[in-house]
């Protein structure tokens, strides 16, 4: 197929299965090289559409696509929202019977799937339909997962690596929203894939405003912070189960909904709790970290964090599950000396104990920076920013700055001159000119920066070295016992007469400091900017109440019907037809179909005397002009550039309206009657769903339309 037609068909899917009209950055590159059948490593952040990278081409691809997944407990979410966009997808793991195993086999084998989800340690009961002929990709979410660098290293996931070896011709996908360099190397070489391409979006979240405050009386600074949020979904993420329960239980206490969620409820406790805040029924969340990976809830509007994470990919994976729709979105982080102790002792006698605090250090340092607390994290991931967020309580309430370059070109010099090799106490003992053994058995004290700055402190130069790092001008490279390298800002600095801004370090005790500054940022946001409560009456409100009245009848999470970022999108452009209504993001063709004529109805109804008379011609009426002209249904669809299903639709409208229309050349009355029945047994439904699954999806989705108008009629 020439490349112009797949683009086109590319395009198309996007619209049809998924409502985008475009694709984010890099997402048309990953489609298109995992099409031509090239290995790829994504490392793309949470909300940033890494799903659509092998959702897509599955679409295109003969076969099926199998999906990596490290967790039972959200396959169905997942395959629940391919479902939702008319995907034939499934998942296939132990919480099943060897009957519907045996069943998602044969659908492989018919060509009857284009996904199939499967956890790693189910990976041997597919055994039999592991070759070329049937799978076409191969695609390993939470791709971190397999590496010991990794922050969430799982021992199942290192028994992948066979799977190359077993398809050596299909293209692999690995994904991940956190990876730093070392554990994407570590992904490669596992998974066999050591020439992938490797794509990494910017991490940069900029929807998320960042805060961090001392750990003093959490609780009613919790419970003023949600308050002052009424109505927004939010987790609260904890450092042990105790704490989950206690701070549930004191949230409820001042009437604010809230479960707690850890790995020591049973699975069908922690199903229920998870599913009822996925569905929108509990608002909030008290959870261990285990709680949330792969949930694509788009409307939580804020994550807090209780306890002080232990490393920096894990606070922003789990930060990146506010936000996901590009809304604005709140992640504040509560820190103190007791929790860096506790996460020591939990590092204490790993195996990779010395990575393990020294990424804890990194994630301290975080919580303590006077630097713009985004540019932290994007150094991290190695994506340098040069100005400040102005999104985070650091750039709402800056420190004093004074002129550091010097400083900074003693720090960077040293570092060039230990041939990037040493980690921080060493680059600090030459620049004081500390004649340790160490030193001089390395032949250090010869070197042109040895004792440049005998003159700070060691700690203050600690202070100092460590907001370059924050600030992306050197980095630290764990896989390499924590040794400090420059970056591409380095050479500005050495070179370039770039100037540098830095903090003096308070001489103060390190606690009382932290404090004090969290008093003061706090003070800042004491009136920060909120979003205004809706009126109860707003059309976002109404079409809220509509999406989770859709989704309790057809038992799916409301977002997805629609996410709130699409119904923000609804209430600005208020469309009152097809045609305006699919122009919208987040509105394919199957959701236009199902959920459309409702939608339109409470626009319509929430404007009453106030719809202006469209200047076009109702798009209804030329379908039904050419109707009259004898054109089929195909006919029409060509020449109106409309799809099938939509011609259909205005089809059971104008019946519905009086005009003269055979219903039955679309719709059997053995079908109508069939619909009937359906409508009687299911409690006359007004969501179509409902309809499509009492018939196993064999009767399509236009039909049960047709047959209702019939029925509705009479």
């Amino acid at each position: 197929m020439p490349k112009a037609a797949i683009n086109t068909r590319l395009f198309n899917n996007l619209k049809t299965y998924f409502g985008y009209d475009s694709f984010r950055l890099n997402q048309q590159h990953i489609v298109e090289s995992v099409l031509n059948k090239e290995d790829c490593l994504v490392i793309m952040p949470t909300g940033g559409g890494k799903s659509i990278c092998f959702q897509l081409p599955a679409l295109m691809f003969n076969g099926v696509t199998i999906v990596i997944s490290p967790l039972i407990a959200l396959m169905k979410d997942q395959v629940d929202g391919l479902l939702a966009n008319g995907i034939a997808a499934s998942f296939f793991n132990s919480s099943q019977s060897s009957e519907e195993q045996s069943q998602i086999i044969d659908r492989v084998i018919n060509a009857d799937l284009k996904l199939l989800y499967v956890a790693p340690e189910s990976l041997a009961g597919l055994q039999n339909i592991l070759n070329e002929t049937y799978v076409s990709c191969v695609a390993i979410d939470e791709a971190h997962c397999i590496s010991s660098w990794g922050h969430d290293f799982r021992p199942s996931y290192q028994q992948l690596g066979f799977l190359k070896s077993t398809l050596p011709n299909t293209p692999f996908i690995a994904l991940t929203a956190t990876a730093d360099k070392a554990t994407r190397d570590d992904i490669k070489k596992q998974l066999r894939i050591e020439h992938a391409q490797q794509f990494i979006s910017s991490f940069d979240r900029q929807n998320i405003a960042l805060e961090v405050r001392v750990a003093n009386d959490r609780i009613p600074q919790i419970v003023k912070f949600i308050k002052s949020r009424p109505n927004q979904s939010g987790i609260i993420y904890c450092l042990s189960r105790k704490t989950t329960e206690q701070l549930a239980k004191k949230l409820k206490t001042n009437k604010i909904p809230a479960e707690a969620y850890h790995a020591g409820l049973n699975f069908d406790k922690r199903s229920k709790i998870q599913e009822s805040f996925v569905y929108d029924k509990t608002q909030i969340v008290c959870a261990t970290v285990a709680f949330g990976m792969g949930i694509d809830k788009s409307n939580v509007r804020w994550v807090v964090h209780y306890n002080m994470p232990k490393n920096i990919e894990g606070y922003y994976q789990e930060i990146g599950r506010g936000g996901r729709d590009g809304l604005k979105a709140h992640a504040l982080l509560f820190h103190s000396y007791a929790d860096v102790i506790q996460l020591r002792n939990f590092a204490s006698g790993a195996a990779n104990e010395d990575v393990q605090i020294a990424k804890l250090d990194r994630m301290k340092q975080f919580a303590e920076s006077t630097t713009c607390r985004r540019k932290i994290l994007l150094s991290y991931f190695g994506e340098l920013l040069a100005e400040n967020c102005g999104n985070c309580d650091v750039c709402n309430n800056p420190p004093q700055f004074f002129d550091g370059t010097i400083i900074a070109q003693k720090i960077l010099s040293a570092i060039y001159r230990l041939k990037e090799k040493e980690a921080m106490g060493m680059i600090i003992d030459v620049l004081r000119g500390s004649q340790n053994a160490a030193v001089i058995e390395k032949g250090y004290q010869n070197i042109r920066t040895f004792g440049i700055g005998k003159e700070i402190s060691w700690k203050h130069w600690q202070h100092l070295i460590i907001q370059l790092i924050n600030q992306g001008f050197c980095e630290i490279a764990f896989h390499k016992h924590n040794a400090l390298q420059l970056t591409q800002f380095s050479k500005n600095v050495l070179f370039d007469g770039a100037k540098v801004a830095l903090t003096k370090p308070v001489e103060i005790p390190e606690l009382k400091a932290t404090a004090k500054k969290g008093k003061k940022t706090r003070t800042k946001l004491a009136k920060p900017k909120l979003r205004q409560k809706k009126s109860d009456d707003s059309l976002f409100e109404r079409l809220r109440l509509l999406r989770y009245k859709i989704a309790q009848e057809e038992d799916i999470p409301a977002y997805l019907v629609f996410s709130d970022a699409t119904l923000k999108e609804i209430e600005r452009e208020r469309p009152l037809s097809d045609a305006d209504f699919l122009n919208i993001s987040g509105v394919g063709q199957r959701k236009l179909e199902v959920y459309g004529d409702e939608f339109i109805a409470e626009i319509t109804r929430f404007l009453g005397s106030k719809i202006k008379k469209p200047k076009k011609r109702d798009t209804t009426l030329i379908t039904y002009d050419l109707y009259k002209l004898g054109r089929s249904i195909e006919e029409i669809s060509t020449e109106r550039k409309i799809a099938t299903t939509t011609v259909y639709s205005h089809i059971a409208k104008l019946y519905s309206s009086g005009k003269a229309i055979n219903i039955f050349d679309f719709v059997s009355k053995s079908e109508v009657e069939a619909v009937k029945k359906a409508k009687d047994k299911l409690d006359s439904p007004k969501a179509l769903r409902p309809y499509f699954e009492y018939f196993n999806e064999d009767l399509d989705y236009f039909k049960i339309r047709l047959a209702l108008s019939v029925i509705e009629k009479v």
